[in-house]
């Protein structure tokens, strides 16, 4: 503590402070500093919070397509000057007890940031990443391994065909596989025809391949410099311990530098553009309702927080939920399935856009959607909006801003990422943290009943920087350009010279070695098992057994939760596969005398969200023993949390599936965001596919979440064009309802200590005398049996998974198992399957919740490879002699897992599911306990016990070309 008292309000000589700003709704103080020498900008949040945060962004303007910024991203964390080893990167993230680590390219900035609650390990990482950033070292082998290269298809054979091998190259295949990340880049490319945002800054896989080596290295130079860079830390660490580390480490080897980007906003169009260009979907695939149609404006600048906040408060008017005007304009026409899930405002880039639009369309339709969206803005217009909904727009906004967050990323990194687009465009972070001014002046503005149709007059419909763009599906769009890139390579492998083929042969080579050499990693620092903190303990609740309630008092900033808890009942199969539209529909539909509108506008003003989820995890002991709850969740702020009592209760009392039509669009939506998930979440879609048949838990996750959730999705849409297999469908879902309500409720209490008694009282007011009349007790029985399946859909990347069955987490394996998940990836999987595979990603891991053990690989070029290089890395594991710090770094691995920070609420949340569960604090520390004593002989016997050829079930999810190419392999052939 010494350090920090004699440093906490000290200015470091090296740097000159430009202010300091106590923000109370979010109890941070924000300093902001420049560096004397370089002009580099630091912006520090300081809190009380252990879990400090780095970032450092670094503005990248690319002026085309060829995903320079995105591969040096890649490439700078591949070596450095002071870390001349392969792979620091991803060393460190096993060497570390870090909370967070990555790197993020954006349309108009680079970022690396990374997160510990660990003092010696933050120093740790601190010192790899300045390296990394500011002295990179961009070996040509990196290069051609996380961009692109021309390779042999088998590397030595010059007979075989030329092939484009890379990391980045086969991720933005997967990328731009999406039908959204095309809608959204095309979009991008003609609102912006004359600045960085015309250009994909991830990289256009076409586009990629021509970026050179030279190319690289000069993007490097002009924009990777202190006098271009922005640096945020956030967290106990005073401002000026981190000036004297970046001081000593980086910054003092630096002169200002005057960077010339091309930071200008875009030329204003006159006339509304319209476009229409083709998205490939297989030749086996319908092209009926499968055209996307999108408008979008330019607007103002994001960093101008006027500009930013009427933009909000625009799309909040038009597109918050059902009852906005625009958004149910979208979802009850005739017109398409679904509103496009492009709908709302994007505030990252320097200008703002405003987008809305339809799926499931058809090309022609182009012209009636404008009119829909035109007239829909015209009639906002001439009626105004009512003060009621303003009001409830400004206490969603209000609440946003006031809610401590970080279950799933850093609270301190959300701050920073909300601060960094105006420090990278030139506006003020600090308005932007401290919004309670501005919301004050906002709610005067509204009073002004012309102050909004003013806004969507003024933005919108006389606004004629507008495009119009429809994508359609082409069933032979990808056979074309496969095609041209298969002759393209032809005749450049026809023109090579001998010397050409033996470069692309000795380059291979070099590769190969590189990939496979055994570095020194003892320059890199590391923390080891002697760092690891004890565990932390839990919150603890305290029970109200007259109330069935728990209630945990936590630091929430103003903010309550609550949630109201009963076992499921013992549903048929049939039942629980309505579930999942059960838990998405009940808070979209009406309940008791209102309808869904005005049901929209109560949560909107009374709450900052309710809803329903359901969870099932089998006995520590047994995971063939499930049990299942539903939970009715909801937040709000203190002022309201009598009515978010009541609301949530009348939800559970009252909710209603009788209005048809509104059940009927929000199923098209379903459908619509579920097949769109698959790009992006491949991997864990065929790790659930591949473990599907191994447990009654993996089983119902396949079910109700998985591909066959997906496929099911589709089925049911089109049944519910029967109007009387639509009534029949809510009848259900009424009868669900009703089930649920009779099981025996129990509440949990999140809030700041002087709430609590208060909210209990009302809850016990409020359910006074309504007890449930019974709790049936759910059973799932499910044989288990093995899959060799491949899933076939659009993609141009596979993802591959394997699963065995194996233990519940209370049984002495599980501990081994899970580090042997983290000891394959680091020591084998990696290598094999992302470096000299090219896929973005692959790995292992145990899942103790179904009794499985996966291994997976995502956006990857290869298929059956992969599947071997899973079976070759449990032969590694038994042949190969391994360390003990390979083994130390896997144990922690799982300790960062298990260790992880959460918010104030998150943490009571996961104490009382914990409980709920029979997860125990003494179960949990006995299987720590096991995991800090797992050796290497435990993961072999483990590997040899479980993970047998025998055992294993299959799964891939891949393209209809690749059709032949897994029957060869064994597989059924399953369509999504």
């Amino acid at each position: 503590m010494g350090t920090t008292e004699n440093t906490a309000n000290k200015v470091h000589p090296a740097f000159e402070q430009l202010r300091s700003h106590r923000i109370d709704t979010l109890n941070i103080t924000v300093e902001e500093y420049r560096h004397r020498k370089t002009g580099a900008r630091h912006l520090h949040l300081a809190a009380d919070n252990d879990e400090n945060v780095f970032f450092v962004a670094l503005r990248t303007f690319p002026m085309d397509s060829t995903g320079v910024a995105h591969i040096l991203e890649h490439t700078a964390l591949c070596g450095s000057e002071r870390f001349p080893v392969r792979d620091p990167f991803f060393m460190m993230i096993r060497r570390s007890l870090n909370t967070f680590m990555n790197a993020f390219t954006s349309s108009d900035w680079t970022a690396y940031p990374f997160a510990s609650m660990n003092r010696k390990d933050f120093d740790n990482l601190l010192t790899v990443y300045l390296d990394s950033v500011f002295f990179s070292s961009l070996d040509p082998l990196d290069f051609a391994q996380e961009g692109h290269r021309l390779e042999f298809d088998t590397p030595d054979d010059p007979s075989t065909d030329l092939v484009y091998r890379g990391v980045v190259y086969n991720e933005m295949k997967g990328a731009m596989s999406s039908p959204t990340s095309q809608l959204w880049q095309n979009l991008s490319s003609h609102l912006f025809p004359t600045t960085t945002y015309h250009y994909n800054s991830g990289g256009e896989p076409d586009h990629i391949v021509d970026l050179s080596y030279q190319d690289l290295l000069s993007f490097y130079r002009h924009h990777y410099h202190p006098s271009n860079a922005t640096f945020a830390t956030y967290g106990n660490i005073p401002a000026y311990e981190h000036h004297e580390r970046f001081e000593e480490l980086a910054l003092k080897r630096f002169d200002r530098l005057e960077i010339d980007l091309p930071v200008h906003d875009e030329k204003r169009m006159f006339s509304p553009v319209r476009v229409e260009q083709g998205y490939a979907i297989s030749d086996q695939e319908e092209t009926a309702n499968k055209t996307h149609i999108v408008m979008g404006w330019l607007l103002g600048h994001s960093f101008d927080l006027q500009e930013n906040l009427e933009g909000q408060l625009l799309a909040s008017v038009l597109l918050e939920n059902s009852a906005s005007p625009l958004m149910r304009a979208l979802e009850t026409t005739d017109i398409g399935h679904a509103p496009s899930p492009m709908c709302g405002i994007e505030d990252s880039n320097r200008e703002m856009t405003f987008v809305c639009g339809i799926e499931g369309t058809e090309p022609e339709q182009q012209g009636a959607l404008e009119t829909l969206i035109e007239e829909t803005l015209a009639r906002v217009v001439s009626e105004g909006v009512s003060q009621e909904r303003l009001e409830a727009i400004l206490h969603q906004l209000e609440l946003h801003q006031r809610e401590i967050a970080g279950d799933q990323f850093p609270y301190g990194l959300q701050l920073i990422m909300s601060a960094i687009s105006p420090m990278i465009h030139g506006g003020d972070p600090v308005e932007l943290l401290d919004l309670e001014p501005v919301l004050e002046t906002m709610r005067e503005k509204i009073r002004d009943p012309d102050y909004v149709p003013g806004l969507i007059r003024r933005k919108l419909l006389e606004n004629p920087h507008r495009v119009t763009l429809t994508l359609r599906p082409d069933q032979k769009l990808d056979t074309r350009r496969q095609q041209t890139i298969r002759e393209a390579l032809a005749r450049r492998k026809a023109a090579l010279t001998e010397q050409e083929v033996q470069e692309i042969i000795e380059r291979a080579q070099a590769l190969e070695e590189r990939q496979t050499r055994k570095d020194d990693d003892s320059i890199l620092p590391k923390v080891d098992l002697t760092d690891v903190p004890l565990q932390l303990p839990e919150p603890e609740g305290r029970y109200d057994g007259d109330a069935s309630t728990w209630l945990y008092a936590r630091g929430t900033n103003g903010l309550v939760y609550e949630q109201i808890v009963v076992p499921v009942p013992n549903l048929s199969r049939d039942e629980l596969v309505l579930l999942p539209y059960y838990t998405t529909l009940i808070s979209e539909v009406g309940c008791g005398d209102l309808d869904y509108l005005q049901m929209q506008d109560r949560i909107s003003a009374e709450s900052g969200g309710v809803g329903v989820s359901f969870s099932a995890k089998g006995q520590i002991d047994n995971v063939h023993n499930l049990s299942g709850y539903m939970i009715f969740n909801g937040k709000a702020l203190a002022r309201n949390r009598a009515a978010l009592t009541r609301l949530l209760g009348d939800l559970f009392n009252s909710a209603r599936f009788d209005e048809h039509d509104r059940i009927r669009e929000l199923v098209a939506q379903i459908r619509a965001r579920r097949e769109q998930a698959i790009t992006g979440s491949g991997h864990g879609l065929a790790m659930g596919a591949a473990s599907q048949g191994i447990s009654p838990g993996a089983w119902l996750a396949f079910r109700l979440g998985g591909l066959e959730a997906i496929r099911g999705a589709k089925t049911l849409d089109k049944s519910l064009d029967d109007p009387d297999a639509l009534a029949a469908f809510c009848d259900q879902l009424a009868s669900l309802h009703r089930r649920i309500q009779q099981q025996q409720q129990q509440f949990l209490l999140i809030a700041e200590y002087e709430q609590l008694e208060p909210m209990l009282d009302e809850v016990k007011t409020f359910w006074n005398g309504r007890s449930a009349q019974n709790s049936e007790a759910w059973v799932l029985s499910q044989d288990t049996y093995q899959v060799q399946q491949a899933w076939l859909t659009s993609t141009q990347v596979n993802f591959c998974a394997r699963a065995f069955p194996t233990v519940a987490i209370d049984h002495p394996d599980a501990a081994a198992l899970t580090v042997l998940g983290g000891f394959l990836r680091n020591g084998y999987l990696h290598r094999a399957i992302r470096e000299k595979g090219g896929a973005y990603g692959g790995g292992a891991s145990q899942d103790s919740v179904n009794g499985s053990f996966r291994f997976f690989s995502y956006r990857d070029p290869r298929l059956s490879e992969t599947l071997d290089d899973f079976d070759r890395s449990l032969k590694w594991l038994e042949e190969e002699s391994h360390n003990a710090q390979d083994l130390e770094e896997s144990i922690l691995g799982v300790i960062g897992q298990l260790d992880r920070p959460r918010s104030p609420a998150g943490a009571a949340r996961h104490a009382f599911h914990n409980h709920l569960f029979g997860r125990t604090p003494e179960q949990r520390s006995r299987f720590r306990e096991r995991v800090l004593a797992v050796t290497i002989d435990d993961m072999k016997r483990v590997a040899g016990t479980w993970l047998t050829p025998d055992r294993a079930s299959t799964a891939v999810i891949t393209s209809h070309e690749n059709r032949e190419r897994v029957e060869k392999l064994g597989l059924e052939i399953q369509e999504v």
